[in-house]
């Protein structure tokens, strides 16, 4: 999320601009645009109202689903509903992220989430879900060159038991700001999140975490020193500037990705300033804000839980995704903020110090790329977000069915 910007020296170059007499008329449409419509409008988080009226059992399924947390909100799914009684799932290959993502774990992680709230709505509808992943073979090589083959499918019938963490999906918020350092949170806490994993998730997924400074310390820097890493590669960093969605027409145009509307942005992009390929220098002041968010989120972090397989098979990724989300419910109904802390775990190269660090830390092995080593799939930081915590951005239903 970087970018050559630099706020006040673009509101000052706009003050010269309009002192000047220029941008009057080229610019006269942008700026207004800019100036009058700074609220993101309601449609680009109309999906956290629920399914509405939608009569389609297997369509307000998805409509809770859509709802997963991904990787930088990037929505990979695509489902087909043209046989009676099935959903079958496909990942939408528009939208991997090769630079952080080169081997497609975390894409699977998201699956995996996308996957147990389907089935956790549809059982709320008294429909059973059996779900069969890799029902022609299980994808294989980069992500961006995997074929369109189903991820899973899940044949339907009569039955199922509604789940109580279901009343939290449409409540589940990912906190992106600073928590309160003068809050703890509880071993009993923790415990409720790690016993959510025990009680549901298969014998390959454990989870473990702490809420113990001695501990918590080293995994804020550990968490801090990756994020840098990330900015300042260049080919993850524009990764994620194209993944940006400024203003409220961008934001409701694309409904993924990251969600700024700040001022100062929204005027750089009417004025034709922001260039999605050139990340920050090192020494700009937008480089040094963005780091600067990276930093209070890690540094604010009054614990850690994490999920770890005992292999890294895509399947065991999505048995992890699976319990993910159900741990994300857990700390909803606990009142508790939970963020994953992506950076340590992504698998370029440049982050491979901090990878293995981070299974130092928590598991105490050394990371391998072998599909029967452990993995640590996800590190999350705990605590009590500041202000209230905003939706994400989605996209409408139809635009994750396949024609």
């Amino acid at each position: 999320m970087l970018q050559r910007i630099e706020p006040m020296r673009e509101r000052r170059d706009f003050v010269r601009l309009l002192g000047g007499g220029f941008a009057v008329a080229a610019g006269a449409a942008a700026l207004a645009t800019w100036w009058l419509h700074a609220d993101v409008p309601a449609a680009a988080f109309e999906i956290w109202n629920g399914p509405g009226d939608e009569p389609d059992v297997r369509k307000r399924a998805v409509a809770y689903a859509v709802t997963a947390p991904t990787a930088y909100n990037g929505q990979p799914w695509l489902v087909d509903l043209r046989e009676p009684d099935a959903i079958v799932l496909y990942t939408d290959r528009e939208r991997v992220q090769p630079a952080t993502d080169p081997f497609g774990r975390q894409l699977m992680i998201g699956h995996g989430a996308f996957i147990e709230l389907l089935v956790m709505a549809l059982a709320q509808q008294g429909v059973q879900a059996r779900v069969q992943l890799w029902p022609q073979g299980e994808l294989a090589g980069a992500p961006q060159q995997w074929p369109h083959l189903p991820v899973a499918r899940l044949t339907l019938s009569r039955g199922g038991t509604p789940d109580p963490l279901f009343a939290q999906v449409l409540r589940r918020r990912t906190p992106k700001q600073r928590f309160d350092t003068g809050r703890a949170v509880s071993a009993d806490m923790l415990q409720g999140l790690t016993a959510v994993v025990a009680s549901s998730a298969g014998s390959s997924v454990q989870s473990a975490g702490t809420v113990d400074m001695a501990r918590v310390l080293p995994l804020r820097k550990l968490c801090a020193a990756a994020a840098r890493v990330e900015l300042v590669t260049p080919h993850t960093a524009r990764e994620n500037l194209r993944m940006l969605r400024v203003g409220p027409q961008e934001i409701l145009a694309h409904r993924d990705g990251f969600s700024l509307n700040d001022p100062a942005m929204r005027m750089a992009v009417a004025l034709g300033r922001f260039d999605r390929e050139v990340p920050a220098a090192e020494d700009s002041l937008s480089f040094r804000q963005t780091l600067r968010m990276f930093e209070d989120q890690a540094h604010t972090a009054m614990g850690f839980v994490w999920i770890s397989t005992s292999g890294n098979s895509h399947s065991e990724q999505i048995a992890a995704g699976r319990a993910y989300v159900r741990q994300q419910l857990r700390a909803t109904d606990l009142g508790l903020g939970m963020q994953p802390m992506s950076q340590p775990l992504e698998e370029f190269p440049e982050m491979a110090p901090h990878y293995a660090a981070a299974h130092d830390m928590l598991i105490g092995a050394a990371p391998s790329r072998h599909a029967r080593s452990p993995t640590v799939q996800m590190m999350c930081r705990l605590g009590f977000p500041m202000a209230p915590v905003p939706p994400a951005p989605r996209r409408p239903v139809g635009d994750f069915m396949q024609a």
